[in-house]
């Protein structure tokens, strides 16, 4: 479904309660799904949240007692905590780090062999092509940004396997905030050559009109709300998104991708707040790469990663190999029937390592090891990972692979050469679309610009706009 931008932000201001009945129902019935859930660290087997007796009690009494002799606080800010003489400091070095789940080793042999996953030949192809695409994409951009002819490009290697991993695991019509790494989500959904291209060159047909830096990236058609570059904003949107869903009692759910770095921003922990509390269907799909920029994840905290958080805030939470694309598969498919079913926030922390720089604005070996980075590159990626499973089933072979990578590097350099010659958009389209009508300022400011290019019209390539009339 589509939820409008204005709804998505409106929705978290409203007093309307959440719905209690969906978000208590119990975990799916089905098996695959029961023994996977299980692997989800929950708030409940930590034990410090009311149960839903206690939780009944305080609803139909307007608070929550506490007999004389209770052995435990019965407490609102600290439900079930039992009473101790020991004074003793809860230490995280003494909690197990959370397990990292996977599907298939570096090796790519299955090592979940209770699992049977629900991908098929064909299905198996599709989310290879669309990584090894997007990584011939990757480079064709990169190589171009340095040649001048576009201002910007972020890579996703090394990520791959998150992004077109989670995406096969969706449905059509979920929602999708994302940051700026999910080029291989948006392919699987659909989003063509053509249309990457057209956001990259802010060409005539680019969705966004050319106002924004490329690989910021919009579609209707897809679900996916426009990404911004201001770090961590798409997180409570998403959460605003999803109780909007929640109210219009839809079955669909928000996908919402961000990297570890965002997680230090404060708009993701209001976040998850806020998702929790109001039992939003939202599944947080956290990329931890090991950089935030040029920041490594030791100086940005101290906690077990960001899956810890998820628990902090009584939100299911699971760890899993980013590099394992079937993993990705597995655990989001799962997370999402329980944010879909039980209409409750979920979130997944996947684990990578950005083989690449931050963005073409970047230098990464001036702050660690181009060694350090080559030996990740060596040891193991999703791309390879994913190769060796599917041949060892025989579903793919050196020769496909020899073929569609000369295939995907042709279609892509076509949709490159088309958008590069493509006109931009009408030049008037620049005081368009903020106002339902143009303010007074907005007028004086075009009269100004006309008159300029009317003045040296000369100085000003007006050819390549699509219209140059003001």
């Amino acid at each position: 479904m589509r939820v409008p931008i204005s709804r998505s932000l409106c929705a978290l201001s409203r007093s309307q309660p959440s719905l209690c009945p969906q978000s208590r129902r119990a975990l799916l019935s089905s098996p695959g799904v029961r023994s996977l859930s299980s692997r989800f660290t929950t708030p409940r087997s930590l034990s410090y949240t009311a149960t839903r007796s206690l939780s009944s009690t305080a609803s139909r009494n307007g608070g929550i007692r506490q007999a004389p002799d209770s052995d435990s606080v019965s407490f609102p800010g600290a439900v079930k905590s039992k009473f101790t003489h020991k004074l003793e400091f809860h230490r995280p070095q003494d909690m197990p780090a959370m397990n990292t789940y996977r599907y298939i080793n570096a090796e790519g042999v299955v090592v979940d062999t209770e699992r049977k996953l629900d991908i098929d030949k064909n299905m198996a192809r599709k989310m290879y092509q669309d990584m090894v695409r997007t990584s011939i994409m990757d480079l064709i951009m990169y190589d171009s940004q340095r040649q001048g002819r576009i201002s910007f490009y972020m890579v996703s290697a090394g990520e791959e396997g998150i992004a077109v991993g989670s995406a096969a695991a969706l449905e059509a019509e979920d929602v999708l905030y994302s940051q700026y790494r999910e080029q291989g989500a948006l392919m699987y959904r659909g989003y063509t050559l053509d249309e990457f291209m057209s956001q990259l060159f802010a060409s005539k047909d680019d969705y966004g009109k050319g106002r924004n830096m490329p690989v910021h990236y919009m579609s209707e058609k897809l679900h996916l709300h426009p990404i911004s570059s201001t770090l961590a904003t798409q997180i409570p949107h998403a959460v605003g998104a999803a109780y909007a869903m929640k109210m219009e009692n839809a079955q669909s759910v928000v996908a919402c991708y961000f990297g570890e770095g965002a997680a230090s921003e404060g708009d993701f922990h209001a976040a998850l707040n806020i998702a929790a509390t109001r039992d939003c269907p939202v599944v947080f799909i956290c990329r931890n790469n090991g950089y935030a920029i040029s920041t490594p994840t030791l100086e940005q905290y101290k906690g077990d990663g960001i899956a810890s958080r998820g628990i902090g805030y009584g939100i299911e939470t699971i760890r899993v190999d980013g590099n394992d694309i079937m993993a990705v598969y597995a655990v989001t498919k799962a997370a999402r029937e329980l944010a879909s079913k039980n209409q409750k926030p979920v979130l997944i922390e996947a684990m990578s390592y950005r083989v690449s720089h931050h963005s073409t604005s970047d230098d990464s070996f001036a702050y660690r090891a181009k060694v350090d980075v080559e030996e990740w590159k060596r040891r193991d990626n999703p791309i390879t990972r994913f190769r060796k499973w599917l041949e060892a089933k025989e579903w793919w072979s050196d020769d496909e692979e020899v073929a569609f990578r000369t295939q995907a590097r042709k279609d892509v350099l076509t949709a490159f050469a088309k958008a590069e010659k493509a006109k931009k958009p009408p030049l008037g389209d620049i005081f368009t679309d903020v106002f339902a009508e143009m303010t007074p300022e907005l007028k004086e400011q075009r009269a100004q610009l006309k008159a300029i290019l009317e003045e040296y019209p000369d100085e000003y390539e007006l050819g390549e706009f699509d219209n140059s009339r003001l």
